[in-house]
């Protein structure tokens, strides 16, 4: 049994993360974090990390970039595996997952959804394969609450590409204040803002006279979830180290 310290336990990710393990026989929820000391389950929610009595297995941190660097430091202290969900993260929060995973087994992934790491994997495979031929774009769409543009997971799809293929491409977010044709070695990357969309991720591979396109759409977010109570049970254990869905998806 996988016991995990779930921070941001009031949130919505939160409260899909306890939906997830309540239908789960190899991991409970022993204790929330978050700035609001209400329970979304039958756990304790503390709003001080100190003070959280029986020492977690995992943690999952689906909580604000604000809370990040206390999570981060209270997982190295007591040197306890954590899954990174949080979005947002500034590229000072990005370095030093990576550094402090020399000392802490840490789990980071973009996105959570087992399927868009799997999208992943085959825009990689499609990548090498069309380079040179194709010019590839990348849309994506969410909800009009999110405050990040692009998101994490188009920018994480973009490096993935850029990974794959022969040349350094070149991220292009805007056409409209240059007036020219569209260079061989960009990948355009596109943002769309509306109601309630989960997330939806497409790439365009264009090429003369067809076109290639894999897409993602998440319609709940439990998705994600699902993904991060995987990864918590994944980790379990783990020695130090940055570990991601491709290292998952492997196992």
């Amino acid at each position: 049994m996988t016991k995990i310290l779930l921070c941001g336990a009031n949130g919505k990710m939160g409260h899909a993360v306890c939906r997830v393990v309540s239908q789960s026989e190899n991991a409970e929820i022993i204790a929330g974090y978050d700035i609001v000391s209400s329970s979304p389950a039958d756990f304790t929610v503390y709003t001080d990390l100190s003070e959280i009595p029986e020492r977690p297995d995992v943690i999952i941190d689906f909580s604000h970039p604000s809370l990040t660097d206390g999570i981060l430091d209270f997982a190295k202290i007591n040197h306890i595996p954590a899954v990174i969900c949080t979005t947002g993260l500034s590229a000072d929060q990005l370095s030093r997952i990576e550094f402090d995973s020399k000392d802490t087994p840490i789990f980071f992934s973009a996105n959570m959804s087992l399927g868009v790491n799997l999208i992943i994997d085959l825009v990689q495979r499609a990548a090498k394969v069309l380079e040179n031929n194709f010019d590839i774009e990348i849309i994506e769409k969410h909800h009009n609450q999110k405050l990040d543009a692009p998101s994490g997971t188009a920018i994480a799809i973009a490096d993935a590409i850029s990974d794959a293929i022969s040349y350094k491409p070149e991220y292009t977010y805007d056409r409209h204040s240059v007036r020219r044709k569209r260079d061989k070695r960009e990948i355009g990357i596109h943002s769309l803002r509306g109601g309630t969309i989960v997330g939806e991720h497409s790439i365009i591979f264009a090429g003369n006279d067809e076109v290639i396109e894999l897409k993602h759409s998440a319609t709940s977010k439990e998705v994600f979830a699902v993904g991060a109570v995987r990864a918590a049970e994944f980790m379990k254990d783990k020695e130090n180290g940055l570990f991601s869905m491709k290292d998952l998806l492997n196992n």
